[in-house]
């Protein structure tokens, strides 16, 4: 680490980097108003290399969405249909099934399950979903739901989410996913989120979860009407949470897309806003493991630069990803193991494959 940045208010941050000291909300502050996407991104490559090197990770997995039909109505939402909506769908315990036998190959070890907040279904349904998974596929694990939907989830059974969480891990919840968080302060949280847990909830609901013994990741939606201070502001908390309970995994930076949602009139983020949170992310959470570069977000090219601002996890090989697409990603749907490792070995890093849980299941060498 020999390169001194020459911007003055990076070269005092860079020193507290390579002292390992913790960067305060100011600081984020700075590195969100700074324009040198570059600086900032070799500051988190310090940190990103300390911390694993050059090794860089992925997962086989499969996503499923078993309903869109959703109660909540947020203004970014592509995905979800309205209860009654010819447009929705919910899978039956065939269909779900099917799929799993058809889509979760002996080599997956991941099944990624998120849905809408269906209230005609049933608390059991949800439950279930996870029970149906694993009677096909009983050692794969199953990272299901968001906070946002384990609190709906206590909602409509009238349990607690800690009674929530036992019966989802009966059933064998092995991880929770990270979405649902949008932005977590209330002021932009209230214009764009309706009908879903607030962001003192969601973050309540998280604290349960870790406390229960589940591990999940989390994220942001950012680029749309939120601003630098919201940003920061939202990765304080999240840092805070996990002072505490030390239950993310993993934080995932979600980029908005502007397409068949009702926030179409504002520009999307552009790739450097896309690097410049990846960095910002990986900076500001240094008691979070690992950052995620979700390639079919930001697009596998975009990821591949990623590797050098910051990010040490590219997601894995997915198949039919319905939540981005739906709101006007053209990324393709599937990655080959070939594919991810070829573009991790084309950055210069080393492609380590792991489990839901970020355990190491095999080191790739070209």
């Amino acid at each position: 680490m020999h390169r001194r940045i020459e911007n003055a208010g990076l070269g005092i941050l860079q020193k507290k980097v390579e002292k390992q000291e913790r960067l305060s909300g100011v600081d984020g502050m700075a590195l969100y108003a700074c324009p040198d996407v570059a600086a900032i991104g070799f500051l988190a490559n310090m940190v990103r290399e300390r911390l694993y090197g050059d090794k860089t990770f992925f997962v086989r997995n499969r996503h499923l969405n078993p309903t869109n039909v959703c109660e909540a109505d947020c203004l970014f939402c592509a995905f979800k249909a309205d209860p009654g909506d010819p447009m929705g769908w919910t899978m039956s315990k065939e269909e779900i099934q099917g799929r799993i036998r058809k889509l979760v190959t002996k080599d997956i070890r991941e099944v990624h399950v998120v849905g809408g907040h269906n209230p005609e279904i049933g608390y059991s349904y949800f439950v279930d979903t996870i029970r149906w998974i694993k009677e096909i596929r009983p050692s794969v694990h199953v990272k299901a739901y968001t906070m946002a939907e384990i609190f709906f989830f206590s909602q409509i059974s009238g349990k607690t989410v800690e009674e929530v969480v036992t019966e989802l891990k009966e059933a064998g919840l092995d991880a929770c996913t990270g979405g649902g968080a949008e932005i977590l302060g209330a002021k932009v949280r209230k214009k764009i989120v309706r009908g879903k847990v607030d962001g003192a909830g969601w973050l309540d609901t998280a604290r349960r979860v870790h406390k229960m013994g589940v591990k999940s990741n989390c994220t942001m939606l950012y680029g749309h009407i939120e601003n630098d201070e919201d940003r920061v502001d939202h990765l304080l908390k999240l840092r805070d949470l996990q002072d505490e309970t030390g239950g993310f995994l993993a934080f995932i930076p979600l980029a908005f897309h502007n397409q068949n949602n009702r926030l179409r009139k504002l520009n999307p983020p552009t790739g450097l806003d896309d690097l410049k949170n990846l960095a910002v992310s990986r900076l500001l959470l240094d008691n979070i493991p690992h950052i995620k570069a979700y390639w079919p977000m930001h697009t596998p090219e975009l990821a591949q630069v990623s590797l050098r601002m910051g990010v040490d996890d590219v997601d894995g090989t997915v198949v039919e990803e319905h939540i981005y697409h739906m709101a006007g990603a053209n990324t393709k749907q599937e990655f080959s193991v070939a594919g991810i490792t070829n573009l991790i070995f084309q950055a210069g890093r080393i492609p380590v494959e792991r489990d839901a849980l970020y355990q190491p299941v095999r080191e790739y060498s070209r």
